[in-house]
């Protein structure tokens, strides 16, 4: 009988244990820090670009530069009379888009008469661009604030209908028709049945409509004209002011990070429930 000694039973992936150990240590930092490490990385190579010359810095001012123009934007009252221009615009645009295509999506998606009637409009009105809308807005509205809420509700409303319609689409037909054969009507089986299964469909598409929303906000500041970030953008960059015009970017960005940090924790809460958010909070 042929002895097998310790040396020989040691299997040989065992050499390759401490790259994986290393990896799985990366992976299981918080995502702050990771979050915080990327930045970091992303601002020191922003940093050097200008700095070795690949750009100049007068068209990619270092962020060292741009920094000081940030902090002394927030000392400034024409600053925040500009987010408060973007931010009611984006609110208010928001909403309507919101409120019109939940009601929309639970109507069109409860009918499948309805649904097939409306799917070759849907799919055809959908990928029209919100921007291509601009002549259009800046005809019926001109330089007022409906013509930047038409470009926000157009391209933040498709955003949240469609996810409705896939929730609603989602529907266990089984338990719709349980709840039909213990007698409830259709408003009662919209708000035990459908809307359950709906809401996590919703909630991401708010998530998505908001961002959206963000974006056409200040590109209808930038192109139309509106008061706002993206009017103050417009005015630095034709003036030269790149470094400023950078900083007002930077706090466009801030602004759409504070967004989506708010719709994650609403996202939390209103589906804490469920168990894709059950998952990620035990993660």
């Amino acid at each position: 009988m042929t002895l097998t000694t310790a040396q020989d039973a040691t299997p040989p992936e065992v050499t390759s244990q401490p790259a994986r150990t290393l990896h799985a240590r990366l992976v299981a930092l918080p995502s702050v820090v990771l979050g915080v490490v990327g930045t970091g990385l992303f601002l020191l190579a922003w940093e050097l670009v200008p700095r070795l010359g690949l750009v100049p810095a007068k068209y990619l001012p270092p962020p060292s530069e741009v920094v000081g123009y940030f902090l002394r934007n927030l000392t400034y009252a024409e600053f925040w009379i500009a987010v408060w221009e973007t931010m009611k615009g984006w609110a208010i645009g928001l909403a309507i888009a919101v409120v019109a295509a939940v009601l929309i999506g639970l109507v069109i998606g409860s009918s499948t008469f309805l649904r097939k009637l409306t799917n070759s409009t849907i799919e055809f009105l959908r990928p029209i661009p919100s921007v291509a809308l601009i002549p259009l807005a800046v005809l019926l509205f001109g330089f007022e604030l409906e013509s930047k809420l038409l470009l926000v509700v157009y391209a933040s409303f498709w955003q949240v209908l469609i996810q409705v319609l896939y929730g609603v689409a989602d529907v266990d037909p089984v338990a719709d028709s349980t709840a039909k054969s213990f007698g409830l009507g259709q408003l009662a089986r919209i708000r035990h049945v459908t809307w359950p299964t709906t809401l996590p469909y919703l909630m991401t598409g708010l998530r998505l409509g908001a961002a959206v929303a963000l974006i056409l906000a200040v590109t209808a500041e930038l192109v139309i004209g509106n008061p706002g970030l993206g009017k103050e953008i417009a005015l630095a960059q034709s003036g030269g002011s790149v470094a400023p015009m950078y900083a007002l970017v930077v706090a466009t960005g801030f602004i759409g990070v504070l967004i989506n940090a708010v719709f994650r924790s609403i996202e939390r809460r209103v589906l804490s429930w469920h168990p894709s958010v059950r998952a990620e909070l035990n993660a």
